[in-house]
């Protein structure tokens, strides 16, 4: 896959394959050319989650990158045609972009015709203050936490992520392998902190290289993390995640889909623990009358 060095970041984003498409032909592709890769896939999740009701007011929240700007072009054709009433905002905070990139961000978003509402913190640069070995998991938990609150401010009750099909698989993966939990990336999720707000992942469903196809088709160039402090660190555990997926697919067929299905099949009756609402239970509590071996041995010295 070809890319490109954002200046001042470090990060890589796709080489759009030709000159910029027109704002309609960009638009026609989404439910035209990628219809079945991309299209399809947006309104299972959709029905599938129930993601979108009546009477919802949604941020979707834009953060410049190919995800994002798929997931925000792709509301506002459901907007238009769908027969359910809802309303849509379109949010994107500047977390302490370079001026070069808040100005890609905003120009990107008036040629796609996305009415952006435009909010800032310092995130990056408390985020870097405060976990400056491992920046990026503090970044996006104060990222999500900013984004819950302009939403919470605009009167909606949903906030609409762009993590897709990979993420999802490389989530759980990242827990197995490195937490010790099986746990994965939900499709929607209620806020403990913002209690009038549910998280959705409308892409759930969409590959990731299916959105960059898309996003190289278009001619923008998008931003990626645009990060001005992980640009300067090394080793990301999901990048090996990444690419340890890839490597598995070489031996093991559709191994992307099996490792998301194990999510949606869990047998609870063949593992030793699990929680629900926080709480542990183990395997054994199905042996309730069981002696254990300390009593019986305790009984057995007390007969003697």
């Amino acid at each position: 896959m070809a890319e490109n060095k954002l200046a001042g970041t470090g990060c890589q984003a796709p080489i759009p394959d030709g000159d910029k498409k027109t704002l309609k032909e960009i638009e026609k592709s989404i439910t035209k050319r990628y219809r079945k890769k991309i299209w399809s896939k947006f309104i299972k999740a959709i029905k599938t989650y129930n993601l979108v009701q009546e009477g919802d007011k949604i941020a979707v929240a834009i953060s410049g990158g190919k995800d994002s700007i798929l997931m925000a072009k792709m509301f506002q054709e459901l907007h238009r045609h769908s027969p359910v009433n809802f309303e849509v905002v379109y949010i994107a905070m500047d977390p302490g972009y370079h001026d070069s990139i808040r100005k890609l961000l905003e120009e990107n978003c008036e040629y796609l015709d996305i009415p952006i509402v435009t909010f800032e913190s310092q995130i990056f640069e408390v985020a870097d203050r405060i976990a400056s070995d491992y920046p990026c998991y503090m970044c996006a938990r104060m990222r999500r936490g900013a984004l819950y609150g302009k939403a919470e401010e605009l009167g909606c009750n949903k906030l609409a992520l762009g993590h897709h099909f990979d993420d999802v698989i490389e989530t759980t993966m990242l827990n197995l392998l490195c937490s010790g939990n099986f746990k994965t990336m939900l499709p929607r999720l209620q806020s403990t902190n913002f209690s009038n707000i549910e998280l959705i992942r409308p892409l759930y469903y969409i590959r990731e290289e299916d959105i960059i196809k898309w996003i190289k088709y278009t001619g923008i160039w998008p931003l990626n993390c645009a990060c001005m402090v992980a640009a300067k660190k090394t080793g990301n555990k999901r990048f090996e995640i990444k690419d340890l997926i890839k490597d598995l697919s070489k031996d093991f067929v559709n191994v992307e889909k099996s490792i998301f299905r194990a999510a949606e099949n869990v047998n609870v009756d063949s593992i030793l623990g699990w929680q629900i609402d926080g709480e542990k239970h183990s395997f054994m509590e199905r042996f309730t009358d069981d002696i254990s071996f300390e009593e019986a041995m305790s009984n057995r010295k007390e007969n003697k």
